[in-house]
């Protein structure tokens, strides 16, 4: 008994001895570009300063309302009157509305995650969001891989505290990956925002703390933690700027973690891949970051790019990486291929058009923003649109420009649509742009009237047929647009689709997902003409904005859960379902009936076949 004290009196021991005391601020959620959010800041910042005790800042995430190069300049600016160092990382807000996929909040700050030793303690904060588009919460991959090696080198007795913007609970898709690794250091707590309210967490044992936001909302000054270490207990207390700190409203010990076993936690199920053991995985390769992008193919090879800007090429029959090529920004642009090329846009702001059996550049074109959008052909133009409100229509064999289209509201991050001789295409401007696809003159504009940027059909994947385009924005809407004058045809709130239908391969069908385990059918006529049928796929909760496919009498379609199911549409049933991993599936890219590729949000490529 004497030798248990002993051994709980030394590791209690070792941890306040290795540690000093000291004060931070914690700061979060200050959504810059929205009402006020400039002067909280300013306010914040005054305040900070004004507490020499204080000796830095962690600032966790939704640094901006829509993550606009414009608010992030606000919010550095802001920031940069700090007299004392600040360690900060983006949120939901700054990363899935981003115009430049993260880019320039790279410029602006430095990074988008961050280590840094304060007086015996390792601080870490990674970067979290969804990318681009709607999806759950997620740690990115690159970041999984930093945080391995940063924790690697993290002596086994050095207290950590992790920042992180979400709670690392299962609001991020990959939440164990995150807590599976601190728990094999001596991690004493976690710091997070998203939630904007004061709130006292556990993670699997680790004690946690969500910081409420910086804005106002209905008060008339925000407000950020004062975190207060001593040797043995962290103290957090509310601070208003030029108003007395708060007593503290939360405190936690300090002390060696002991990682407890023998409760089990909540985990990604995979029984559903025994349940359709039918379907193989051919091969799947793990890229080194985020893959948002539908990968293209030839005979012999599949090719995309990730959010570290590499786009990689793959041996089709193996998997095995065959050539990569580095950009220096993140790709979310789903690339094209002829025979000769493959074309794809970068945050860096070029469009890039390598050789697509060597990985040589052929040519480039720069411009004035980053490149999200995803390219399309026809003939031998290729049609692309980027963040400096431009669409282009390039030559394919040189890059030279064709023609151009200026002036268009916010950033474009889909996939166009050729239809009827318009190129039509949706932004986060609240707009869905159609333009003449000789002369790059605007045809229509259209709009659902809403205010909302967040419900713009920036994300759509436009379908046509019968002189009727159809889409459905996050508002949940599936509109009938009259492809001759963009007038509205009509609007069908009925089933709640959003951003997710196809067009069966006779046209007289349009395939949507809804937000809940349904899969519904719409007649393809000029009239509304209510849901046709509906039936139960049992894939859940659901946002993820996967296109239905046809191909060879069956559909496949993915969701934010890692599974691709594939249904059968004149049963309305079921053909199987497989799960990769636990995050986004971006749209397929059906081969034939049997084979699929498959990319998710977590860096995974996967050639699936079904017997």
């Amino acid at each position: 008994m004497k030798k248990i004290i002993l051994i709980v009196y030394f590791l209690f021991f070792s941890v306040v001895s290795f540690a000093q005391n000291f004060k931070y601020a914690f700061v979060s959620d200050t959504h810059i570009g929205s009402a006020n959010a400039d002067e909280d800041l300013r306010r914040t910042v005054a305040d900070i300063n004004n507490q020499p005790e204080l000796e830095f800042t962690i600032i966790t995430g939704d640094i901006t309302e829509m993550g606009t190069n414009e608010e992030l300049r606000l919010a550095k600016e802001i920031l940069s009157g700090l007299k004392k160092p600040y360690y900060i990382m983006p949120g939901n807000h700054d990363t899935g509305w981003s115009e430049s996929g993260g880019v320039t909040f790279i410029k602006e700050f430095g990074y988008d995650k961050f280590t840094f030793d304060h007086k015996g303690y390792r601080f870490i904060g990674c970067a979290s969001g969804p990318y681009v588009r709607m999806s759950d919460g997620h740690i990115p991959r690159d970041a999984t891989v930093w945080l391995t090696d940063i924790l690697k080198k993290t002596p086994k007795e050095m207290p950590v505290i992790f920042a992180n913007h979400y709670p690392i609970d299962n609001s991020l898709d990959n939440w164990y990956e995150v807590t599976d690794r601190l728990k094999t250091k001596n991690i004493q707590y976690v710091i997070c925002g998203h939630g904007h309210n004061n709130h006292t967490y556990n993670f699997e044992g680790i004690p946690a703390t969500m910081g409420r936001s910086n804005l106002r909302a209905k008060d008339s000054i925000g407000g950020y933690n004062v975190v207060n270490m001593t040797k043995d207990t962290v103290y957090f207390s509310l601070k208003k700027p030029m108003q007395a700190l708060l007593p503290s409203w939360r405190k936690i010990p300090l002390k060696t973690f002991v990682h407890q076993t023998l409760k089990a936690y909540e985990r990604p199920n995979y029984a559903i891949n025994r349940k359709h053991a039918k379907v193989k995985e051919v091969w799947t390769y793990h890229s080194s970051a985020n893959v948002v992008n539908t990968p293209t193919c030839n005979e012999n090879l599949v090719v995309f790019g990730n959010s570290l800007g590499l786009i990689e090429a793959l041996n089709k029959t193996t998997g095995k990486r065959i050539w990569s090529y580095q950009t220096k920004g993140a790709i979310y642009s789903s690339p094209v291929a002829t025979k000769q090329l493959v074309i794809i846009g970068s945050g860096d702001g070029n469009i890039y058009a390598l050789n697509i059996a060597t990985g040589k550049l052929a040519w480039k074109v720069t411009t004035e923003h980053s490149v999200l959008g995803s390219p399309i052909i026809d003939d031998n133009t290729v049609f692309i649109g980027g963040s400096d409100h431009v669409f282009r229509a390039l030559d394919i064999e040189t890059g030279k420009l064709i023609w151009k289209y200026e002036g268009i509201e916010g950033a474009m991050v889909g996939k166009p649509l050729i239809y009827r001789g318009k190129i039509i295409f949706g932004s986060w401007g609240r707009h869905l742009y159609a333009l003449n696809i000789k002369t790059g003159s605007l045809a229509w504009k259209w709009g659902s009237n809403t205010m909302n940027r967040m419900f713009s059909p920036a994300m759509v994947t436009p379908v046509a047929t019968k002189g009727v385009v159809y889409i459905a924005a996050p508002d949940r809407f599936l509109t009938a647009i009259d492809v001759n004058n963009g007038e509205t045809l009509w609007r069908n709130k009925e089933a709640g689709v959003r951003e997710s239908i196809g067009l069966s391969a006779d046209s007289t069908t349009i395939y949507g997902k809804t937000m809940q385990d349904e899969i519904v059918g719409y007649k393809t006529q000029s009239t509304d003409p209510g849901v046709a049928w509906k039936f139960n796929a049992g894939f859940g909760y659901e946002h993820a904005p996967s296109q239905l496919i046809e191909k060879d009498g069956k559909v496949f379609f993915g969701t934010k859960s890692g599974v691709v199911y594939v249904f059968d549409p004149k049963t309305k049933q079921n053909l199987w379902a497989h799960k990769i991993d636990n995050s986004m599936v971006n749209t397929v890219h059906v081969v034939d009936g049997n084979t699929v590729l498959v990319s998710t949000m977590d860096g995974k490529v996967s050639l699936l076949k079904s017997k």
